[in-house]
């Protein structure tokens, strides 16, 4: 059109230009009293500078007519090479893109739909859209999305579309309404992408979040969560239930003596005796460390959360089998019940932590209820803690000193060495109370030190005195340079090795027999003694012990309380008084508070004793110089042995 326009414009001009060129030359010349012959030169003239001008017009217009097609040339390369280029994002794009008609059949899709969806391009072409919808939206949403297209002339946003295997996926879908020169709806574009990926990665992110990650078990986070809801259900639903901690007993050695992947491995164990076991209504909780939780949203009696403890109780004392050897844990559970004990979760895990500490405080292996009492008794031991960690460095420990008997003929053999703690305001603070808080706190193994260096001190103050015994903690034990302090301690005190006895609790030697007796012959090739304390309440097997280097086994004194009279501590008592003959080993028995005790182990053959009846723990300044003879008394009874 435009070309013609101009076509028309320059033959007008032309015609003008030619009409007034002949109209002028003839007036001119018509004019002019020129000869024939001028005439004739100069209509020759004239004829000659009218194709001149004409060729020159003609060239012009010729001239300007080639750039103008080649301009339109080079924006017509321009424009493909555009498109080739817009072709090309569009078939390699991530996105999808998908044109439709205005009746919303579609026309176009690039590789990305179908990667997308599932669909070929043959099998979506003459369709609508509604072929992947998912059905995860009602009608007011597609009402919404189609008013902001009327209006905006485009809408965006997340939608569920479904693939043509059926599974649902979530995609950001951008939608423009295209319009022709008569401001028509022409075509309908739609760009969207797939979030599948960033789902999962929300989900995986949502996980790890309220997930443990090494047992995979819900964090403390997501269990104070479900404790919430617990308690909200509880309100209107009239339910009540129970929350549970529970601690594996001394776990810290397991990471000390065998590393922390052993640690890790055994966590993971009983993170799936849990989880395998306890399924509906229970949620399991890792919350930290070696500390576990249940939450027992079906649990309205103290008895059925006494059934679930006991439960557990049995999960742990099942052996874990870990890189070819055996461990043998056991727990400690706190329990607390909703909406009686407390109405908030975090009252509710306070409550069960009291709880908590009440079963370790009283042997661990066991479990208590929460009651307000608990709580202040819980509170006290928090504060003496606090104390408890300068009481080294300020010299508040004191040493008593218990008497051992020989059982035959009564002569005073040696001593057990027992701490004591001086409180600067609470006066002598009880082992029961301040022993506990010093093995979880870790200070135990400081302490056991100081009081195994004292007691060689004392030795060298008493002469007549065969020996002294003193208490080693599991945690100290199983450290590996043990043995190394000790020497350094017989070193500094100069004291004879022969004198110095180390007592080792039985279920510290069983928690890693091949560990224990490792340790005990460096322990024995310093020439200190070796005795198991406690025996008979663990779990000892008689292949490992007859490969101890120890010489002394010490009666439990739950074994003595009940003699003469009780038939099975009479049993239990003659067996190991009878094991430990026939293998050359000494036995002593603790916890001898009546005569009868006395006379019937002095009957069973027994070699050594001690307790209250035979004489109580004093401080040095309170025992004379060691005797050579001392004959049992009777003395005023005192609850505890030690």
């Amino acid at each position: 059109m435009s070309n013609l326009l101009n076509a028309r414009r320059l033959s007008s001009l032309y015609v003008l230009c030619a009409s007034l060129w002949i109209l002028l030359s003839d007036l001119w010349l018509g004019r002019s009293e020129n000869t024939t012959w001028q005439v004739v030169q100069a209509e020759m003239y004239k004829g000659m500078v009218f194709v001149g001008l004409t060729g020159l017009l003609l060239y012009l217009v010729l001239r300007l007519h080639e750039r103008q097609q080649s301009r339109q040339h080079r924006a017509l390369l321009k424009g493909q090479e555009r498109l080739s280029q817009a072709a090309i994002v569009f078939e390699s794009t991530q996105e999808g893109v998908l044109v439709t008609d205005p009746l919303l059949r579609i026309t176009y899709i690039n590789p990305a739909v179908s990667r997308i969806t599932g669909y070929t391009e043959a099998e979506m072409f003459g369709q609508t859209p509604r072929l992947l919808q998912s059905g995860r939206h009602d009608a007011q949403f597609y009402r919404s999305m189609w008013c902001s297209l009327a209006e905006q002339q485009h809408w965006s946003g997340e939608i569920w579309n479904r693939r043509k295997d059926g599974t649902l996926y979530a995609q950001w879908q951008c939608i423009r309404a295209i319009h022709d020169r008569q401001g028509e709806v022409s075509h309908y574009v739609a760009v969207f992408s797939d979030l599948s990926a960033i789902k999962r990665s929300e989900s995986e992110l949502l996980h790890q979040s309220l997930h443990d990650a090494l047992s995979g078990l819900p964090n403390r986070l997501l269990f104070i969560d479900r404790i919430t809801h617990a308690l909200a259900r509880s309100r209107t639903d009239q339910v009540s239930g129970a929350v549970m901690l529970l601690d594996l007993d001394h776990f810290q050695h397991i990471n000390d003596s065998l590393g922390h992947s052993v640690g890790d491995q055994l966590l993971q164990q009983v993170a799936q005796r849990l989880r395998n076991t306890f399924a509906e209504n229970i949620t399991v909780a890792r919350m930290g460390g070696d500390e576990f939780a249940l939450l027992c949203e079906h649990c309205p009696k103290a008895e059925q959360a006494i059934a679930i403890a006991e439960q557990i109780r049995k999960l742990m004392a099942a052996p874990f089998h870990i890189n070819g050897h055996d461990y043998s844990m056991s727990t400690s559970i706190g329990i607390t019940l909703y909406p009686g004990d407390a109405r908030t979760a975090e009252n509710l895990l306070s409550n069960a932590d009291s709880a908590l500490f009440n079963a370790k405080s009283k042997g661990r292996a066991t479990y208590a209820f929460y009651s307000q009492e608990l709580t202040e008794r819980s509170s006290r031991l928090l504060e003496l803690a606090r104390s408890l960690r300068q009481s080294l460095a300020n010299n508040e420990f004191r040493v008593h000193y218990q008497p051992i008997h020989d059982m035959q003929d009564g002569q005073l053999v040696g001593a057990e060495a027992l701490v004591r703690w001086q409180h600067p305001k609470r006066g002598l603070v009880p082992p029961g109370e301040f022993i506990p808080l010093a093995e979880q706190s870790g200070m135990i193994a400081s302490i056991d030190l100081w009081v195994l260096e004292q007691a060689c001190n004392q030795l060298q103050a008493w002469p007549g005195l065969r020996y002294i015994s003193t208490n080693i903690s599991s945690r100290l034990f199983c450290e590996d340079d043990f043995d190394i302090r000790v020497a350094r301690i017989l070193g500094r005190t100069a004291v004879d090795p022969r004198r110095v006895e180390l007592e080792i609790t039985e279920s510290t030697v069983m928690h890693d027999p091949v560990a224990a007796q490792d340790m005990m012959v460096r322990l024995r090739a310093l020439g200190v003694q070796l005795s198991i304390d406690d025996f008979g309440t663990g779990q000892s097997s008689l292949t490992r012990l007859k490969h101890f280097p120890v010489h002394k086994l010490k009666l439990d004194q739950s074994f003595v309380r009940g003699l003469p009279h009780d038939s099975a501590d009479m049993a239990i008592a003659r067996s190991i008084i009878t094991l430990g003959h026939s293998m050359g080993i000494t036995v002593l028995a603790e916890g001898i508070e009546q005569a009868a005790h006395r006379d019937t182990l002095r009957a069973l053959g027994c070699d050594l004793g001690q307790g209250y009846f035979l004489g109580r723990p004093q401080p040095p300044e309170k025992w004379t110089e060691a005797p050579v003879d001392m004959a049992p008394r009777r003395l005023s009874a005192c609850s505890g042995t030690k």
